[in-house]
């Protein structure tokens, strides 16, 4: 029996992880399917070259280039400029949810989200000793704004996480919603140290955002107001991840009011972005009008994703992300391991008997219809393909 002295609320935890199985067709974890072309290769290795002949200095620990340079991207990507010192980075958008839970949440201190959602949050909450609460989202996947006042006021949350589009179900919050939770966040946050009300920080996490269609807006647009300061307890986070086909590099934001991202800076660790990271980053970013060449491609294989599957008699949710949900299955799981035998990877994630499969190349789709098809045969669909609201989480 081990000795080691656990941390109590750590018993039997596993590490977080989709699984990672070398398969032909891998359409688990909403990677972009694309890989930089040789030009961005040469170029990011160029720059990391360079990087790495200063690699016996630290690297610049507030990184304001790379913060401009993602500043830029924003406001090219969603027509709204921040300056740079409301722009803040790390290790994935991971690191940077885990910077605000250690600055806004804690022992005695909530973080609310709304389910079904990304599996992630309530681990951000567990790390930094904050008690996670959800709330359930509409049939529809949407928020309904009754609930969210009603949550806020029962929990005084320390940190709202609305993921849109959100995880696993592809939903994109509309700017109305997202501003009647702002509202709702208004003086509603755990009580200071000297008795004085609070905000609570909501953070809207666009990880999908670039592939988002057209006409649904970014949260960014409510932070432009003012220069943030009509929501300075709004944080929008983004990544590289996704729509920039860079999930190897490990490079998250956000955008935020200054006095948000100046106290995510307290709790950083010393130099936490290398230089080699900074460097790839800067270069991959001044290749961004080839990168995001391919997300209108992606969109379009995505909507053709949806109205296949429901020509196949399943239940397809519309989509701003890169992936689709879609069943439902009577067993799913038996689905998943069929579909897995021929060499497809997808994912058993979300609301029971549903399945997710993110966008891939044109052939890796066209290996995901056939095995799908394969698989399911003999399934019985349902007597008709239902809308996204008759979807009970």
């Amino acid at each position: 029996m081990s000795t080691l002295p656990l941390r109590p609320g750590l018993e039997g935890e596993t590490p977080y992880g989709a699984p990672e199985l070398e398969v032909p067709v891998r359409l688990n974890v909403n990677e972009n399917p694309y890989p930089p072309s040789p030009e961005v290769v040469q170029d990011i290795a160029d720059a990391v070259a360079q990087a790495a002949s200063t690699l016996n200095r630290y690297p610049d620990r507030d990184f304001p280039a790379l913060r401009q340079a993602l500043a830029d991207y924003l406001a090219v990507e969603s027509g709204v400029r921040v300056p740079w010192e409301q722009v803040w980075a790390a290790n994935g958008s991971n690191e940077v949810m885990l910077h605000v839970l250690q600055v806004f949440g804690g022992p005695g201190r909530v973080c609310l989200s709304f389910t079904p959602t990304y599996s992630m949050y309530p681990e951000y909450a567990r790390d930094t000793l904050t008690r996670y609460v959800a709330a359930a989202r509409a049939e529809d996947f949407t928020l309904e704004v009754d609930v969210v006042r009603e949550a806020v006021a029962a929990h005084h949350p320390a940190v709202i996480l609305l993921a849109s589009p959100n995880n696993p179900t592809g939903t994109a919050l509309p700017l109305d919603d997202v501003r009647a939770v702002l509202e709702a966040a208004r003086g509603q946050g755990p009580l200071a140290a000297d008795g004085s009300a609070t905000d609570c920080v909501v953070v809207v996490d666009e990880a999908y955002g670039e592939f988002r269609r057209p006409g649904v807006p970014s949260a960014l647009e409510l932070l432009a107001l003012e220069d943030g300061q009509a929501y300075p307890h709004l944080a929008v986070c983004r990544t590289m991840s996704k729509a920039f086909g860079m999930a190897g590099l490990r490079l998250g934001y956000l955008a935020a009011s200054r006095e948000l991202v100046d106290l995510l800076r307290v709790v950083r660790l010393p130099y936490h972005l290398s230089a080699l990271t900074q460097a790839a980053a800067m270069a991959a970013l001044a290749h961004r009008e080839e990168l995001m060449s391919q997300v209108a491609a992606m969109r379009a294989d995505r909507d053709a994703l949806v109205q296949w599957l429901r020509e196949q008699g399943w239940t397809a949710c519309d989509s701003d992300s890169n992936f689709v949900l879609f069943g439902p299955f009577a067993d799913r799981d038996a689905v998943f391991r069929a579909m897995l035998e021929r060499g497809v990877l997808i994912r058993v994630v979300g609301p029971a008997g549903y399945l997710r499969v993110c966008i891939g190349t044109p052939e890796e789709m066209e290996a995901f219809r056939r095995s799908l098809q394969a698989v399911t045969s003999d399934l019985p669909r349902p007597q008709r393909a239902h809308t996204p609201k008759e979807i009970h989480a």
